[in-house]
């Protein structure tokens, strides 16, 4: 059985702490670097349900894409819902390490897992990380669409390969324009439009799409938005990192049992479609 801290060393290797946003808290949150390690549990989110999913998995360590104190903090008392997720942890020997932007930028990374969920060729990063003398590191990626489709064609497959979440897929453009390039990136995605524009890319999806941003990216050319919620575009990533460390594993000769969580974590609990939404208001 591997300890913590060499799951831990494996892990920083695939995603380098260094390379995280400044503003960013990635990496190992509480665990015992001695520790053994038999079951590890990838998620998107550390919230408590999946937390307990891990109590009930037995696994000796959570690995999740969203920090659990991303502003900081003075206390882990568990009157909060976050002071409880760590006692949670503590109490039952588990262990939780945040991998972020240092995974966004990475290669693969969290756009390259979204960009093979929808079946989509990557030719490179959409904002190339200047330190990357290969120029496959990066935010976002630019993609091939084969065959080539349209912005409402593709929006559907979207919706059907995405994890199911209420929110679902919204889409700005012409439904019947050609879409032969995509630009992806998982997560919040509308401070790079400039980017996307600039690839010559015919859509763009990613998430929380603001009403400015798009109105203004609308006007500015013919580009196709398709909107997903967030949780459901950082989701892929999950299987994709569980398919390394799994790599890693046999490689290394570790006993170690990978999963993913199913559970869905996006906050959104209903949807309701307006009425008309093809005339004036009501």
């Amino acid at each position: 059985m591997p300890r913590l801290s060499e799951v831990i060393a494996a892990l920083d290797a695939l995603w380098p702490p260094e390379r995280a946003e400044g503003w960013d808290a990635v990496g190992t949150v509480c665990g015992d670097p001695d520790a053994e390690v038999r079951r590890v549990l990838f998620a998107v989110d550390p919230v408590q349900d999946i937390v307990d999913e891990a109590v009930t998995l037995g696994a000796d360590l959570v690995v999740t894409h969203h920090p659990l104190y991303l502003r900081g903090t003075t206390t882990v008392a568990a009157g909060h819902f976050k002071g409880r997720v760590v006692h949670t942890l503590i109490k039952h020997d588990i262990a939780l390490h945040v991998a972020h932007t240092n995974a966004d930028t990475a290669d693969p990374g969290v756009s390259d897992a979204l960009a093979g969920a929808l079946d989509l060729r990557v030719t490179g990063p959409l904002v190339p990380d200047p330190t990357d003398p290969a120029g496959r590191r990066g935010l976002g990626r630019v993609c091939a669409v084969e065959p080539p489709t349209t912005l409402g064609a593709f929006a559907a497959r979207a919706a059907a390969r995405l994890p199911a979440t209420s929110q679902g897929i919204r889409v700005a453009g012409d439904l019947d324009a050609p879409v032969r390039t995509v630009a992806v990136s998982g997560g919040s995605g509308d401070s790079l439009f400039d980017a996307v524009r600039a690839s010559g890319a015919d859509a763009f999806l990613t998430a929380d799409l603001r009403h400015h941003p798009v109105s203004e990216a609308t006007q500015h050319s013919p580009l196709g938005l398709v909107d997903a919620a967030h949780w459901a575009t950082e989701w892929p990533w999950c299987e994709q990192a569980a398919a390394q460390l799994d790599e890693i594993s046999d490689r290394h000769g570790w006993d170690l049992r990978v999963h993913v969580s199913k559970t869905v974590t996006d906050p959104w609990s209903a949807h309701h479609t307006s009425p008309s939404i093809d005339g004036a208001p009501n």
